[in-house]
């Protein structure tokens, strides 16, 4: 099931109507999709990340934040409950290995085909989506000189744009969460 709709994806990202491509296909079970897509997006965000690594250093982001007013800290409810401030790194490195043990919990995203999604699952996905936006705003505030010397601008544009969507359709981030890329995201809503 999960290959079919991943193969769905892939064949409507191509058409390059991203609007198509971050729809509910007809006769699709909406937590199924809404799952796949969830295991796309870390990948995408882990990879376009991963091309950073270098230059998202403890001494070059200290904190992880998104421009001078947006700064984010790190909690994941069970080992870290208050929040701490942390680098930009150490935030993505916690947030990546939160999200992957997620995926891994047969209990939230369940691997047999038909077992139940868990009755929280939305609020699960709605955290992941939260916080894989962080590292969109980390990444177009600290490091977006370093993406056009790597000419990833038009790729990371993609990936950003087919995310905003996805998470605009199916209403998974809230829009204060969204402020500081706003004017990123407005032309994207207008356009489509």
């Amino acid at each position: 099931q999960g290959m079919k709709l991943k193969r769905h994806i892939d064949a409507t990202l191509g058409s390059g109507n991203l609007r198509e491509v971050v729809r509910l296909p007809v006769g699709e079970d909406l937590n199924e999709w809404l799952a796949v897509n969830t295991v796309d997006f870390f990948n995408q965000v882990n990879i376009l990340y991963g091309t950073l690594m270098e230059f998202c250093t403890p001494a070059t982001c200290p904190t992880m934040s998104a421009g001078p007013k947006y700064e984010y800290r790190w909690a994941d409810g069970v080992k870290i409950k208050r929040p701490i401030e942390v680098s930009a790194p150490k935030y993505v490195e916690y947030l990546m290995d939160w999200i992957e043990a997620q995926l891994d919990e047969e209990s939230i995203f369940p691997q047999k085909l038909g077992a139940p999604f868990p009755p929280n699952f939305r609020d699960v996905i709605k955290t992941i989506f939260k916080r894989l936006f962080r590292v969109y705003a980390h990444i177009y505030h600290s490091h977006f000189q370093m993406i056009l010397k790597l000419q990833e601008e038009a790729h990371l544009n993609t990936c950003f744009k087919h995310f905003v969507l996805f998470t605009s359709e199916f209403q998974l981030i809230d829009r204060a969460e969204l402020a500081p890329l706003s004017e990123l995201i407005e032309p994207i809503w207008r356009g489509h």
